[in-house]
């Protein structure tokens, strides 16, 4: 995939920092401000690099969080108690520190410059009808996917939706209404998509068309029709995706990462048996996995076990394998995973068994042989989704949609598994 350096360089210029930690800068500048009344083409391709770039931010704290939720990883940090007390369950979640601040502000900032570049695009007299189109709906998809993971952590409490004015912000409103905002933006996404022209850089796709962005935000229509149980309306935007039964599994979308100046690396990548800052497996996923299971390879074993706070691992997340690997965003394994789980909740069961068997086989194991009933099905759904997106940022959130947190290991006394982060106190105070 290419790396677009000058414009990412351009695009921290406008207010990026590749900082994980403090505050996150306000894009309502004098200079956005000159190019949504006349930006040129090249300032309005940045603002479109910018909002991709800042999408990446804080991605590390965002799966640390909810990867300790979901009992998939344990994340041992010498300068940081709070992963293995306050995450792990402990005296409870801090509505005014890195976990909760950090994300909610990369995301809404992201939405921010998403805002500030529909408002560049229509206010230009330099594009084209199409070429709008094509700016209008790739910033709104980003937009609904920024909104979409800000929900993920806040759950019942709820998001702001309308942000478009920073200074008479939106209500924050309820799960269901939140997804059906987010919903709604998607599918506004894909009609401006729909007889686009892509004429801006594009990272997240490889030699990026119109019809592989309209793809991928059907794919993550896909992702929140489940969310909202809406099966039917799953199998549709399935279809108008990038989904294949028998594709590769790792087809999809990433966030990419370089080693170039004015680029950062992958934030999530810990080497292999590091000293200090640890990522590892939660001892239940090796304990638990099938025998020959080739997933088993995203949690590698250590030379020497870790332990920090009472709790030990021997093995560490590994599905970044290096500095510069991508992050995925959303790929085709999780794609015949929705298709398997919609199938089911449609009782549509022979659908379903071979989606399911499309995965268990590429993992090296055998064809199902388990009860053939809905309930039975959605437990080994959520168990190849389980091992499938190990580490993506999906566990917790799946048992939480089936009402399942309880069967999700606490490992001392004080641990507990909270089913939502709290709203950010600057928000509170808006």
């Amino acid at each position: 995939m290419k790396q677009h350096s000058i414009l990412l360089f351009s695009a921290m210029m406008l207010g990026l920092g590749a900082c994980q930690k403090g505050e996150i800068p306000n894009l309502n500048t004098p200079v956005a401000d000159q190019i949504i009344a006349n930006g040129s083409k090249e300032q309005i391709d940045n603002l479109a690099v910018a909002m991709e770039s800042g999408m990446r931010f804080t991605l590390n704290t965002y799966f640390d969080a909810i990867g300790l939720q979901g009992r998939e990883i344990y994340r041992f940090s010498g300068s940081e108690p709070r992963y293995t007390q306050e995450l792990m369950g402990g005296t409870g979640l801090d509505n005014n520190t890195f976990y909760t601040t950090n994300p909610w502000a990369s995301r809404y900032r992201v939405v921010r410059q998403a805002n500030t570049l529909i408002d560049a695009v229509n206010a230009s007299t330099r594009l084209s009808a199409n070429e709008k189109k094509g700016y209008l709906g790739y910033a709104k998809t980003i937009m609904a996917y920024q909104l979409l993971i800000t929900l993920n952590m806040q759950y019942t409490n709820g998001i702001r939706t309308d942000v478009k004015d920073p200074n008479n912000l939106g209500p924050i409103k309820g799960y269901p209404e939140s997804l059906a905002d987010i919903a709604a933006l998607l599918d506004e996404g894909k009609t401006e998509l729909t007889g686009s022209e892509i004429t801006f850089p594009v990272s997240i796709v490889a030699d990026v068309t119109p019809l592989k962005l309209l793809r991928f935000n059907r794919a993550l229509a896909a992702r929140v029709a489940v969310y909202r149980q809406q099966w039917a309306a799953a199998l549709t935007a399935l279809n108008e995706s990038f989904f294949d039964l028998n594709g590769p599994l790792y087809n999809g979308y990433v966030h990419i990462f370089s080693a170039n100046s004015g680029d950062i690396l992958n934030p999530v990548f810990l080497p292999q048996n590091n000293a200090g800052e640890q990522r590892l497996a939660h001892p239940s996923y090796a304990a638990q996995i099938a025998a020959g299971d080739d997933r088993l390879a995203k949690a590698s074993l250590r030379s020497a076990a870790a332990s920090l706070d009472g709790l030990v691992s021997n093995r560490d997340v590994w599905i970044h394998t290096s500095n510069t690997a991508p992050i995925y965003i959303i790929r085709n394994e999780e794609l015949v995973l929705i298709y398997a789980e919609a199938k089911i909740q449609l009782n549509q069961i022979p659908d379903a068994i071979v989606a399911l068997n499309v995965i268990r086989t590429k993992h090296n194991l055998p064809v199902y042989a388990g009860v053939i009933t809905p309930a039975a099905l959605i437990t080994e759904m959520l168990n190849q989704r389980r091992y499938s997106l190990f580490a993506e940022g999906h566990r917790w959130i799946d048992m939480r949609r089936y009402n399942r947190l309880n069967q999700l290991p606490n490992d001392r006394p004080q641990d507990k598994v909270w089913d939502k982060f709290p709203i950010p106190l600057p928000e509170t105070n808006q």
